[in-house]
C-alpha cells in the first residue's frame, strides 16, 4: 500500500511535522484550498471529522453552473465569476464536467415571459466571456414539445435551451484530494478537530483520531476553517449561517424520457429534471433547517413536494414514490446576517480572517470551489510572508491521464472488487458506506440489495482484514444510513 493511503503513516505525519497550512473540512473548498496550496509549495495538512465530501459536497444537485436565477437579481458579477468556473473546471476534469442542455419551458400567465428568458440566455452566454459550452436558443411550442412529448401542453408558449454542466460532486471532491496528496498535502478523514492555541507563531491543534480515540496535537503556522455546514461550530470561527435543506429523488429514465435537461418552477421556487445516464436527477427543495448538520434527512413532506411539483409538468408520466430509486438530502450553508435573516450576499462566498493566521472560508457554490481557494491561498500567502509559487489550478489538468480510470466519472464506476480495491488503497475509504455512497455511488444510482451490500462489505473486509465482528456491524450500519431504499 501507497503510503499516501496508509491510516498509521498519515497519523504520524500529521502529529510529527510542522504545517504552513492546516486545512479543517475535506469538502469541496478544503480540498480546493489544499490542493491550490500545495500545488504552490506550502506543507499543508487536512483533517476532516467525517469523511471526505460527506456533508453537502456529496449531496448538492450535481451541477456547474452560472445560476440563470441570480441574473434577475441584478447579481451579474455572481453569474460571470461562476460562469467563467464552470468553464475552467471542464478544462481541467473534463472527465467530471459533461455539458447539458437546460429546457426552460415558460407558460402564459405564469412565471417569467418568455421574451425575458430568451434575452436571459443570450446576456447568460456573453457572462461566459461570449463562449458558453453551445449558444442558447429559444424553441417554439411545437419544438418543445417534440423534445419533450410528455410536458404540459396547455398554455405553453415555447422555451429556451441553455446550456451548464454535469458533475459528480463527491468525484470532484476526492480527485481534488489526490491531486493535493500527489502534490505533497498529509490528508486523513475521520480526524476531529477539537480546538487550537496560538503560541510561538504556530496554532497547536488538538485533534483525535475518531477511529481509535487517539487525541494528538497537530503544528500550523495558519488554519483555514471550510467546513462548510459545520463551520460556525468550530472554536475561533466568527462565520454565522443560515442552514437551507435542499433534496433530490432518482427514478428510472424510462420513467421520465428527458433528452436533456428541464427546468421546471412553483412560484419562485425552481426545480431541475436532470437525466444521468439510464436514470433522472429531480430536485431540489429549499426549507430552512436548524438541526445537527449530520442527521438532515429526507422525509415524506419533502419528498411529496418534489412529486407534487413536477407531475404538475408532465401529468402523463405521474410520477410516484414507488418509481423512487434513491434519495439525498443536503445542506446549503448560507451565509446569515447577525440577526441570523438571509444575506443579500446569501449565494456569494465570504474568505475572511477573524483573528492573525485564522480564516474562515463560507458561502459560495459547488461550481466556484476553485476560485474560492485560490482567493483563500492569495491571502494566506501573502500573510504567511513565505514565497510561493503562482496559482496554476486554473491551467493544471486535476489529474495526469494516468491518474483518470474507470473508477471516477459522472456515471458509478462498475460494481466489482476491483474498483473496491482501489477506493480502499487509493481514496482513503475506511468505512463500506465510504464506498457504496461517496467514491462509488453505487447506492445512489441502484436500489442496492441487502446481497449487494453484503458482497461490497466482504470484499472489503478481505482488503483490510476485518473481523467477523467488524464486517457485520459496518454492514449493519450501511444497511442503516442507507435504509430508505434497501430491498431485502
Amino acid at each position: 500500500m501507497d503510503c499516501m493511503n496508509n491510516r498509521s503513516n498519515t497519523l504520524t505525519q500529521l502529529a510529527d511535522g510542522s504545517f504552513d497550512l492546516l486545512v479543517i473540512g475535506g469538502g469541496i473548498v478544503g480540498s480546493g484550498v489544499a490542493r491550490d496550496a500545495a500545488m504552490r509549495g506550502l506543507r499543508v495538512g487536512l483533517v476532516d471529522q467525517h469523511d471526505f465530501a460527506g456533508g453537502t459536497s456529496g449531496r448538492s444537485s450535481r451541477l456547474l453552473h452560472g445560476g440563470l436565477r441570480y441574473l434577475e437579481q441584478g447579481r451579474v458579477f455572481l453569474v460571470r465569476e461562476a460562469s467563467v468556473e464552470k468553464k475552467t473546471i471542464h478544462r481541467i476534469a473534463p472527465h467530471l464536467a459533461e455539458p447539458l442542455g437546460f429546457i426552460f419551458p415558460t407558460y402564459q400567465g405564469e412565471g417569467r415571459p418568455l421574451w425575458q428568458l430568451r434575452i436571459g440566455v443570450k446576456l447568460y452566454d456573453l457572462l461566459c466571456s461570449g463562449r458558453n459550452f453551445k449558444p442558447s436558443r429559444g424553441l417554439s411550442q411545437a419544438e418543445t414539445l417534440k423534445m419533450l412529448s410528455s410536458l404540459r401542453s396547455e398554455k405553453l408558449l415555447g422555451s429556451v435551451c441553455y446550456y451548464d454542466a454535469l458533475t459528480n460532486d463527491a468525484r470532484l471532491v476526492i480527485d481534488s484530494l489526490r491531486s493535493a496528496s500527489s502534490n505533497g498535502a498529509v490528508i486523513s478523514n475521520y480526524v476531529r478537530f477539537h480546538d487550537s492555541t496560538r503560541q510561538d507563531s504556530h496554532w497547536h491543534c488538538r485533534v483525535e483520531d475518531c477511529e481509535s480515540g487517539q487525541e494528538m496535537t497537530i503544528l500550523a503556522r495558519a488554519i483555514v476553517n471550510a467546513t462548510g455546514p459545520w463551520a460556525d461550530q468550530v472554536p475561533h470561527s466568527h462565520v454565522k449561517l443560515r442552514l437551507s435543506k435542499g433534496i433530490h429523488i432518482v427514478i428510472h429514465r424510462t420513467r421520465l424520457p428527458v433528452p436533456e435537461a428541464v427546468v421546471i418552477t412553483e412560484g419562485k421556487r425552481i426545480l431541475f429534471v436532470i437525466p444521468w445516464g439510464d436514470r433522472v436527477i429531480i430536485g431540489t427543495t429549499d426549507t430552512d433547517y436548524a438541526g445537527p448538520p449530520e442527521a438532515v434527512d429526507v422525509d415524506s413532506a419533502d419528498i411529496q413536494y418534489v412529486l407534487r411539483t413536477v407531475n404538475e409538468f408532465f401529468p402523463s408520466v405521474a410520477i410516484q414514490e414507488k418509481d423512487i430509486v434513491s434519495v439525498w438530502a443536503g445542506l446549503r450553508p448560507l451565509i446569515a446576517n447577525p440577526d441570523g435573516s438571509p444575506s443579500d450576499i446569501s449565494r456569494a462566498h465570504q474568505i475572511r480572517c477573524p483573528e492573525p493566521f485564522w480564516w474562515d472560508i463560507a458561502g459560495g457554490k459547488l461550481t466556484t470551489y476553485r476560485l474560492m481557494a485560490e482567493q483563500a491561498v492569495d491571502q494566506i500567502v501573502t500573510q504567511l510572508g513565505v514565497t510561493a509559487q503562482k496559482c496554476r489550478t486554473a491551467i493544471e489538468p486535476l489529474l495526469s491521464l494516468k491518474q483518470i480510470n474507470d473508477y471516477s466519472g459522472i456515471k458509478p464506476a462498475p460494481l466489482c472488487r476491483d474498483a473496491v480495491e482501489h477506493f480502499v488503497n487509493s481514496e482513503w475509504a475506511m468505512h463500506l458506506d465510504d464506498i457504496l455512497v461517496r467514491r462509488s455511488g453505487w447506492h445512489y444510482y441502484d436500489q442496492l440489495s441487502l446481497e449487494t451490500i453484503e458482497l461490497v462489505g466482504n470484499w472489503m473486509a478481505e482488503i483490510k482484514s476485518w473481523s467477523q465482528e467488524r464486517t457485520k456491524a459496518e454492514i449493519d450500519a450501511s444497511c442503516s444510513k442507507i435504509r430508505h431504499f434497501v430491498t431485502p
